[in-house]
C-alpha cells in the first residue's frame, strides 16, 4: 500500500463547525488546511465515533444515504447533503483484511454517512468526489481491540488512501457547555499533553506506547475528559494502523476545550 496518509481529527459538534459558530472557527481553519496539505487520495476509510456495532462493520454501498445523527439543530442541517460515492471494492478490501487478522467483521449494505463523516469532509473536499467508506467501532470499547483493529489494515491492499479517525480527544458533554474554570482547563491541558508525549514523544519505544494506549484510562483526569471512550478510540485504529510516532501534532481550540489532531504522513506498506 504507498502512499497511505493517516490523520486523527477532532471533528467538532454535531454540524456545528459548518454553522460559522465563532467556538469552530480554529478547527474550520484547521481542517482546510489538511486537506491542502495532503496529496488528495483515491478513496477515504473513515472510522467515525458515531457508529458503534457488536463487530467492526463497513459501509459497502455505492450511493450511501445522509443520517443526520444530531438533534436541536437549525432545519437547514437536516437537508445537508455530502454525495460522494461509497467504494465497495475497497470495502471488501477492509473485510479481507480484518479476516486475515482473525477480527470478526461484516458489511453492511444500507447504512449510510453519519455527522461523522460528512461535516469533516465537507469542509475538508467539499467536492464530494472522493469515494468514502465507513468502518464501525466495536461496541465493547476494547482499546487494546481497536488497536489490533488498525494494525490488522496494515495489510490493507489500495494505494494512495487516507484513513481518518473522527473522533474528539476531548468529549464531556456537560463540560462543554459549562464554566471554563482554572480547575477544567488544568484537567483538559493534562490529559492532552499526556496524548500529545504518547504519540509524539520518539523516546517512548513502541511496545511502550502501545501500552500507554492501551490503558489511556490511567492517564491524568482520563475518565473526565472521556466520561465514555467513543470518541478516543478512532485514534487507537489510527495509531494501530500507523505503528509508529506521529509526524504531525496540531492541538486546537474546539468549544473551549484543547483539543488534537494526530497525522502520519505518506507511510508506504510492504505487501
Amino acid at each position: 500500500m504507498n502512499n497511505l496518509n493517516i490523520a486523527f481529527i477532532s471533528h467538532g459538534g454535531g454540524p456545528m463547525p459548518l454553522l460559522n459558530d465563532p467556538r469552530h472557527t480554529k478547527l474550520v481553519t484547521y481542517l482546510k488546511s489538511l486537506a491542502n496539505k495532503l496529496q488528495k487520495p483515491s478513496a477515504i476509510l473513515l472510522i467515525s465515533a458515531h457508529w458503534e456495532e457488536a463487530v467492526a462493520t463497513i459501509t459497502a454501498n455505492v450511493k450511501p444515504k445522509m443520517i443526520y445523527d444530531y438533534v436541536g439543530f437549525p432545519a437547514a442541517t437536516y437537508q445537508l447533503q455530502y454525495p460522494c460515492p461509497g467504494e465497495p471494492e475497497l470495502a471488501v478490501k477492509v473485510q479481507q483484511a480484518l479476516k486475515q487478522a482473525d477480527i470478526p467483521v461484516k458489511l453492511d449494505y444500507q447504512r449510510g454517512y453519519d455527522h461523522g463523516l460528512y461535516v469533516p469532509l465537507m469542509l475538508m473536499y467539499p467536492e464530494a468526489d472522493i469515494p468514502s467508506i465507513q468502518l464501525s467501532l466495536v461496541n465493547n470499547l476494547d482499546a487494546q481491540q481497536h488497536l489490533a483493529i488498525g494494525k490488522a489494515l496494515q495489510s490493507l491492499d489500495y494505494d494512495n488512501l487516507l484513513v481518518i479517525g473522527s473522533g474528539f480527544s476531548f468529549h464531556n458533554m456537560r463540560e462543554f457547555f459549562s464554566a471554563n474554570t482554572n480547575d477544567s482547563q488544568k484537567k483538559n491541558h493534562e490529559f492532552e499533553h499526556w496524548l500529545h508525549a504518547s504519540l509524539s514523544d520518539e523516546k517512548l519505544s513502541e511496545t511502550e506506547r502501545n501500552t500507554r494506549m492501551i490503558n489511556w484510562f490511567k492517564a491524568p483526569h482520563a475518565r473526565y475528559c472521556h466520561p465514555r471512550e467513543e470518541h478516543l478510540l478512532p485514534l487507537h485504529v489510527c495509531y494501530g494502523l500507523a505503528g509508529r510516532v506521529c509526524d504531525e501534532h496540531e492541538t486546537v481550540t474546539i468549544l473551549n476545550k484543547q483539543s488534537s489532531a494526530f497525522v502520519w504522513c505518506n507511510q508506504s506498506k510492504d505487501i
